[in-house]
Protein backbone atom coordinates (compact mmCIF):
# COMPACT_ATOMS: atom_id res chain seq x y z
CA UNK A 1 0.00 0.00 0.00
CA UNK A 2 1.09 3.92 -1.08
CA UNK A 3 -0.25 6.48 1.63
CA UNK A 4 0.37 9.73 0.68
CA UNK A 5 -0.96 12.26 3.09
CA UNK A 6 -1.31 15.94 1.32
CA UNK A 7 -2.33 18.78 3.67
CA UNK A 8 -4.78 21.35 2.21
CA UNK A 9 -2.16 23.82 0.76
CA UNK A 10 -1.00 20.72 -0.87
CA UNK A 11 -4.12 19.26 -2.21
CA UNK A 12 -4.74 22.88 -3.46
CA UNK A 13 -1.33 23.36 -5.66
CA UNK A 14 -2.21 19.20 -6.89
CA UNK A 15 -2.85 19.31 -10.54
CA UNK A 16 -3.47 16.78 -13.73
CA UNK A 17 -1.06 16.78 -16.55
CA UNK A 18 -1.29 14.70 -20.14
CA UNK A 19 1.95 13.43 -20.82
CA UNK A 20 3.18 11.42 -24.02
CA UNK A 21 6.12 10.11 -22.85
CA UNK A 22 4.75 8.41 -19.67
CA UNK A 23 2.84 6.47 -22.15
CA UNK A 24 6.40 5.63 -23.61
CA UNK A 25 7.48 4.90 -20.12
CA UNK A 26 4.98 3.07 -19.05
CA UNK A 27 5.18 0.05 -22.02
CA UNK A 28 8.54 -0.48 -20.03
CA UNK A 29 6.80 -1.96 -16.98
CA UNK A 30 6.97 -5.55 -16.18
CA UNK A 31 2.89 -5.34 -17.11
CA UNK A 32 4.05 -5.32 -20.79
CA UNK A 33 5.70 -9.05 -20.45
CA UNK A 34 2.62 -10.54 -20.28
CA UNK A 35 -0.26 -8.07 -20.67
CA UNK A 36 -3.97 -9.19 -19.77
CA UNK A 37 -6.28 -9.85 -22.19
CA UNK A 38 -8.43 -6.57 -21.50
CA UNK A 39 -4.97 -4.54 -21.91
CA UNK A 40 -4.28 -1.66 -24.34
CA UNK A 41 -3.18 -3.10 -27.69
CA UNK A 42 -0.26 -0.42 -26.87
CA UNK A 43 1.29 -2.72 -24.21
CA UNK A 44 1.52 -5.69 -26.51
CA UNK A 45 2.17 -4.00 -29.37
CA UNK A 46 4.77 -1.56 -28.44
CA UNK A 47 6.99 -4.12 -26.77
CA UNK A 48 7.15 -6.18 -29.69
CA UNK A 49 8.68 -3.21 -31.26
CA UNK A 50 11.22 -2.49 -28.22
CA UNK A 51 12.10 -6.19 -29.01
CA UNK A 52 13.02 -5.75 -32.65
CA UNK A 53 13.92 -2.13 -32.45
CA UNK A 54 18.04 -1.09 -31.51
CA UNK A 55 16.99 0.31 -28.85
CA UNK A 56 19.27 -1.06 -26.21
CA UNK A 57 19.32 0.96 -23.17
CA UNK A 58 15.63 0.53 -22.82
CA UNK A 59 15.14 -3.08 -23.83
CA UNK A 60 17.81 -3.63 -21.21
CA UNK A 61 16.28 -1.25 -18.31
CA UNK A 62 12.48 -2.72 -19.90
CA UNK A 63 13.44 -6.51 -20.32
CA UNK A 64 15.50 -7.67 -17.70
CA UNK A 65 14.06 -4.86 -14.31
CA UNK A 66 12.52 -5.73 -11.53
CA UNK A 67 9.45 -3.48 -11.68
CA UNK A 68 11.45 0.08 -11.09
CA UNK A 69 12.22 2.37 -14.34
CA UNK A 70 14.73 5.28 -13.48
CA UNK A 71 12.69 7.99 -13.16
CA UNK A 72 14.59 10.22 -15.13
CA UNK A 73 12.88 8.58 -17.70
CA UNK A 74 9.69 9.77 -17.11
CA UNK A 75 10.39 13.68 -16.17
CA UNK A 76 7.43 15.30 -14.06
CA UNK A 77 5.35 17.28 -16.87
CA UNK A 78 6.38 21.05 -16.79
CA UNK A 79 2.80 22.16 -17.65
CA UNK A 80 -0.71 20.30 -18.43
CA UNK A 81 0.05 19.18 -21.60
CA UNK A 82 3.61 19.58 -22.80
CA UNK A 83 4.79 17.51 -25.89
CA UNK A 84 6.91 14.67 -26.56
CA UNK A 85 10.16 17.25 -27.89
CA UNK A 86 9.85 18.88 -24.41
CA UNK A 87 9.60 15.67 -22.23
CA UNK A 88 12.56 14.22 -24.67
CA UNK A 89 14.56 17.40 -23.83
CA UNK A 90 14.33 17.15 -20.34
CA UNK A 91 14.99 13.70 -20.36
CA UNK A 92 18.50 14.90 -22.74
CA UNK A 93 19.45 17.63 -19.88
CA UNK A 94 18.87 15.32 -16.65
CA UNK A 95 21.59 16.17 -14.29
CA UNK A 96 24.32 13.23 -14.69
CA UNK A 97 23.97 12.72 -10.70
CA UNK A 98 20.52 12.32 -10.60
CA UNK A 99 21.16 9.44 -13.81
CA UNK A 100 23.50 7.79 -11.46
CA UNK A 101 21.66 7.88 -8.62
CA UNK A 102 18.66 6.38 -9.82
CA UNK A 103 20.54 3.61 -11.37
CA UNK A 104 22.57 3.01 -8.22
CA UNK A 105 18.78 3.03 -6.44
CA UNK A 106 18.15 0.25 -8.91
CA UNK A 107 21.22 -1.72 -7.96
CA UNK A 108 21.12 -1.60 -4.36
CA UNK A 109 17.14 -1.86 -4.54
CA UNK A 110 15.00 -0.26 -1.35
CA UNK A 111 13.70 -3.08 0.85
CA UNK A 112 12.28 -1.17 3.54
CA UNK A 113 10.20 0.28 0.65
CA UNK A 114 9.41 -3.50 -0.94
CA UNK A 115 12.33 -2.63 -3.87
CA UNK A 116 14.33 -5.17 -4.24
CA UNK A 117 18.33 -5.11 -5.36
CA UNK A 118 18.58 -6.36 -8.91
CA UNK A 119 21.99 -6.90 -11.22
CA UNK A 120 22.72 -3.92 -13.94
CA UNK A 121 22.25 -5.74 -17.73
CA UNK A 122 25.97 -5.05 -18.86
CA UNK A 123 24.73 -2.81 -21.49
CA UNK A 124 23.59 -0.80 -18.78
CA UNK A 125 26.96 -1.16 -16.88
CA UNK A 126 28.32 -0.01 -20.18
CA UNK A 127 26.65 3.31 -20.39
CA UNK A 128 26.92 4.40 -16.93
CA UNK A 129 30.86 3.87 -17.36
CA UNK A 130 30.58 6.58 -19.65
CA UNK A 131 29.22 8.95 -17.12
CA UNK A 132 25.37 10.33 -16.04
CA UNK A 133 25.48 12.98 -19.11
CA UNK A 134 25.80 10.10 -21.64
CA UNK A 135 22.79 7.61 -20.51
CA UNK A 136 20.74 10.61 -20.32
CA UNK A 137 21.73 11.19 -24.22
CA UNK A 138 21.29 7.41 -25.13
CA UNK A 139 18.14 7.41 -23.19
CA UNK A 140 16.51 10.54 -25.27
CA UNK A 141 17.45 9.09 -28.37
CA UNK A 142 16.69 5.69 -27.93
CA UNK A 143 12.82 7.25 -26.58
CA UNK A 144 12.55 9.20 -29.25
CA UNK A 145 12.67 6.32 -31.97
CA UNK A 146 10.63 4.57 -29.81
CA UNK A 147 7.76 6.98 -29.76
CA UNK A 148 8.18 7.34 -33.64
CA UNK A 149 7.61 3.32 -34.01
CA UNK A 150 5.11 2.63 -31.86
CA UNK A 151 2.78 5.51 -30.72
CA UNK A 152 3.24 9.07 -32.66
CA UNK A 153 0.78 7.38 -35.63
CA UNK A 154 -1.81 7.43 -32.50
CA UNK A 155 -1.00 9.86 -30.39
CA UNK A 156 -3.58 12.63 -31.80
CA UNK A 157 -6.37 10.23 -31.34
CA UNK A 158 -5.56 9.16 -27.58
CA UNK A 159 -4.62 12.90 -26.21
CA UNK A 160 -8.45 13.86 -27.39
CA UNK A 161 -9.23 10.87 -25.39
CA UNK A 162 -7.38 11.37 -22.07
CA UNK A 163 -7.89 15.56 -22.52
CA UNK A 164 -11.84 14.46 -21.97
CA UNK A 165 -10.95 12.48 -19.32
CA UNK A 166 -9.02 16.05 -17.77
CA UNK A 167 -12.42 17.50 -18.67
CA UNK A 168 -14.42 15.14 -16.70
CA UNK A 169 -12.01 15.43 -13.28
CA UNK A 170 -12.87 18.85 -13.77
CA UNK A 171 -16.49 18.86 -13.90
CA UNK A 172 -15.92 16.47 -10.58
CA UNK A 173 -14.29 18.85 -8.87
CA UNK A 174 -16.31 21.24 -9.27
CA UNK A 175 -19.50 20.16 -8.24
CA UNK A 176 -18.82 17.54 -5.37
CA UNK A 177 -14.74 18.79 -4.59
CA UNK A 178 -11.70 16.88 -4.09
CA UNK A 179 -12.30 14.14 -2.08
CA UNK A 180 -14.87 12.64 -4.64
CA UNK A 181 -12.78 13.31 -7.51
CA UNK A 182 -9.97 11.20 -5.95
CA UNK A 183 -12.14 8.79 -5.45
CA UNK A 184 -13.86 8.53 -8.41
CA UNK A 185 -10.31 8.06 -10.78
CA UNK A 186 -9.91 4.01 -9.93
CA UNK A 187 -11.38 1.43 -7.85
CA UNK A 188 -7.89 0.98 -6.15
CA UNK A 189 -7.38 4.62 -5.28
CA UNK A 190 -8.74 5.85 -1.67
CA UNK A 191 -8.91 9.36 -0.17
CA UNK A 192 -9.67 10.07 3.36
CA UNK A 193 -9.08 12.07 6.17
CA UNK A 194 -6.41 13.54 4.44
CA UNK A 195 -4.29 10.72 3.22
CA UNK A 196 -4.25 9.25 -0.70
CA UNK A 197 -4.24 5.01 -0.37
CA UNK A 198 -2.94 3.59 -3.47
CA UNK A 199 -2.94 -0.27 -3.42
CA UNK A 200 0.64 -1.63 -4.41
CA UNK A 201 3.53 -3.83 -3.76
CA UNK A 202 4.90 -1.08 -2.56
CA UNK A 203 5.22 -0.22 1.17
CA UNK A 204 5.73 3.28 1.07
CA UNK A 205 4.14 6.24 3.63
CA UNK A 206 4.77 9.60 3.24
CA UNK A 207 3.59 13.50 3.32
CA UNK A 208 4.37 14.87 0.36
CA UNK A 209 3.84 18.87 -1.07
CA UNK A 210 1.53 17.57 -3.69
CA UNK A 211 0.53 15.21 -6.24
CA UNK A 212 0.74 15.56 -9.78
CA UNK A 213 -2.16 13.42 -11.39
CA UNK A 214 -1.76 11.43 -14.88
CA UNK A 215 -4.01 9.74 -16.70
CA UNK A 216 -3.09 6.81 -18.84
CA UNK A 217 -4.34 4.75 -21.67
CA UNK A 218 -1.48 1.96 -21.71
CA UNK A 219 -1.08 1.50 -17.72
CA UNK A 220 -2.78 -1.58 -16.49
CA UNK A 221 -4.10 -0.07 -12.87
CA UNK A 222 -2.59 2.83 -10.62
CA UNK A 223 0.72 3.60 -9.83
CA UNK A 224 2.56 5.77 -8.40
CA UNK A 225 6.16 7.63 -8.95
CA UNK A 226 8.28 8.35 -5.84
CA UNK A 227 11.25 9.95 -6.19
CA UNK A 228 13.68 6.99 -5.01
CA UNK A 229 16.49 8.87 -4.08
CA UNK A 230 14.52 11.41 -2.04
CA UNK A 231 17.01 14.51 -3.27
CA UNK A 232 15.22 16.82 -5.01
CA UNK A 233 12.05 16.76 -3.27
CA UNK A 234 9.85 15.89 -6.14
CA UNK A 235 6.42 15.02 -5.38
CA UNK A 236 4.73 12.07 -6.76
CA UNK A 237 3.10 11.62 -9.65
CA UNK A 238 -0.39 9.59 -9.54
CA UNK A 239 -1.26 7.38 -12.73
CA UNK A 240 -4.43 5.80 -13.43
CA UNK A 241 -5.82 3.89 -16.44
CA UNK A 242 -8.54 5.07 -18.45
CA UNK A 243 -10.08 3.06 -21.04
CA UNK A 244 -12.05 3.66 -24.13
CA UNK A 245 -13.42 1.87 -26.53
CA UNK A 246 -13.48 4.21 -29.34
CA UNK A 247 -9.37 5.11 -29.16
CA UNK A 248 -8.57 1.33 -28.42
CA UNK A 249 -10.96 1.03 -32.05
CA UNK A 250 -8.85 3.43 -33.62
CA UNK A 251 -5.46 1.80 -32.38
CA UNK A 252 -6.04 -1.16 -32.35
CA UNK A 253 -5.91 -3.53 -35.64
CA UNK A 254 -8.79 -5.03 -36.37
CA UNK A 255 -8.93 -8.86 -36.04
CA UNK A 256 -10.13 -10.61 -39.04
CA UNK A 257 -11.74 -14.10 -39.33
CA UNK A 258 -9.53 -17.17 -39.00
CA UNK A 259 -10.80 -18.33 -42.34
CA UNK A 260 -9.89 -14.85 -44.11
CA UNK A 261 -5.75 -15.17 -42.45
CA UNK A 262 -5.69 -18.62 -43.72
CA UNK A 263 -6.70 -17.76 -47.16
CA UNK A 264 -4.83 -14.23 -47.64
CA UNK A 265 -2.63 -14.41 -45.23
CA UNK A 266 -2.69 -12.67 -41.49
CA UNK A 267 -0.86 -9.40 -42.70
CA UNK A 268 -2.95 -8.96 -45.65
CA UNK A 269 -6.63 -10.17 -44.00
CA UNK A 270 -5.64 -7.57 -41.10
CA UNK A 271 -5.10 -5.04 -43.70
CA UNK A 272 -8.19 -5.89 -45.66
CA UNK A 273 -10.49 -6.26 -41.94
CA UNK A 274 -9.24 -2.99 -40.99
CA UNK A 275 -10.69 -1.12 -44.32
CA UNK A 276 -13.98 -0.05 -42.58
CA UNK A 277 -13.18 3.22 -43.63
CA UNK A 278 -11.24 4.38 -46.45
CA UNK A 279 -6.90 4.92 -45.40
CA UNK A 280 -3.73 5.59 -46.17
CA UNK A 281 -0.80 3.52 -46.55
CA UNK A 282 0.97 5.66 -43.79
CA UNK A 283 -2.91 5.28 -41.34
CA UNK A 284 -2.67 1.50 -41.94
CA UNK A 285 1.55 1.24 -41.41
CA UNK A 286 1.13 3.52 -37.65
CA UNK A 287 -1.74 1.16 -36.85
CA UNK A 288 -0.54 -2.19 -37.92
CA UNK A 289 3.56 -1.46 -37.03
CA UNK A 290 4.46 -2.11 -40.27
CA UNK A 291 6.61 -0.11 -42.44
CA UNK A 292 5.06 1.68 -45.18
CA UNK A 293 6.61 -0.64 -47.80
CA UNK A 294 5.61 -3.82 -46.30
CA UNK A 295 1.79 -2.45 -46.11
CA UNK A 296 1.98 -0.98 -49.64
CA UNK A 297 3.03 -4.02 -51.25
CA UNK A 298 0.38 -5.94 -49.33
CA UNK A 299 -2.46 -3.76 -50.91
CA UNK A 300 -1.14 -4.10 -54.21
CA UNK A 301 -1.99 -7.57 -53.96
CA UNK A 302 -5.21 -7.25 -52.72
CA UNK A 303 -5.78 -4.33 -55.48
CA UNK A 304 -5.34 -6.47 -57.97
CA UNK A 305 -6.95 -9.29 -56.66
CA UNK A 306 -10.12 -7.03 -56.66
CA UNK A 307 -10.76 -6.56 -53.19
CA UNK A 308 -9.25 -2.98 -52.54
CA UNK A 309 -9.44 0.08 -54.64
CA UNK A 310 -7.57 3.45 -54.15
CA UNK A 311 -7.72 6.68 -55.18
CA UNK A 312 -5.53 10.09 -54.78
CA UNK A 313 -7.16 12.20 -51.88
CA UNK A 314 -4.75 15.48 -52.12
CA UNK A 315 -1.32 14.01 -51.06
CA UNK A 316 -2.72 10.85 -49.65
CA UNK A 317 -3.69 7.75 -52.01
CA UNK A 318 -6.76 6.21 -49.61
CA UNK A 319 -7.68 2.89 -50.27
CA UNK A 320 -10.90 1.39 -49.94
CA UNK A 321 -12.38 -2.42 -49.24
CA UNK A 322 -14.76 -3.09 -52.85
CA UNK A 323 -17.86 -4.84 -52.29
CA UNK A 324 -16.08 -7.83 -53.42
CA UNK A 325 -13.53 -7.96 -50.45
CA UNK A 326 -16.45 -6.66 -47.80
CA UNK A 327 -18.26 -9.79 -49.36
CA UNK A 328 -14.90 -12.07 -48.30
CA UNK A 329 -15.46 -10.92 -44.65
CA UNK A 330 -19.01 -11.40 -44.11
CA UNK A 331 -18.80 -14.71 -45.94
CA UNK A 332 -15.90 -16.25 -44.09
CA UNK A 333 -17.60 -14.90 -40.31
CA UNK A 334 -20.57 -16.12 -41.47
CA UNK A 335 -18.98 -19.54 -41.96
CA UNK A 336 -17.13 -18.92 -38.69
CA UNK A 337 -20.04 -18.57 -36.63
CA UNK A 338 -21.91 -21.36 -38.16
CA UNK A 339 -19.31 -23.65 -37.36
CA UNK A 340 -19.15 -22.78 -33.65
CA UNK A 341 -22.82 -21.93 -33.18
Amino acid sequence: MIELTVDAAGLARSRFAVSPLHEVVATLLPCGLQPGPDADPWVARARRVLRRARLPLLSELALNGPGYVPDFLNPYPSGPSPTVEEELERVRCTPPERVMGELEALRVGRPRNGLAPSVLPEGVRRAMARGGAHVARQAAEEMRRYWELAFAPHWEAAKAVLDAEIGRCAGVLAGHGAARLFNSLHPDIEWGEGTLRVVSRLRIALPVPMVVVVPSLVMPGPGVAVDPTREEGRPPMLIYPVRDRAVTGAIAPVVPPAEVAQLLGPTRAGLLAALTQPASTAHLAGRHFLSPATVSYHLGVLHRAGLVTRARAGRSVLYRRTPEGSRLLRQQLASARGRHG
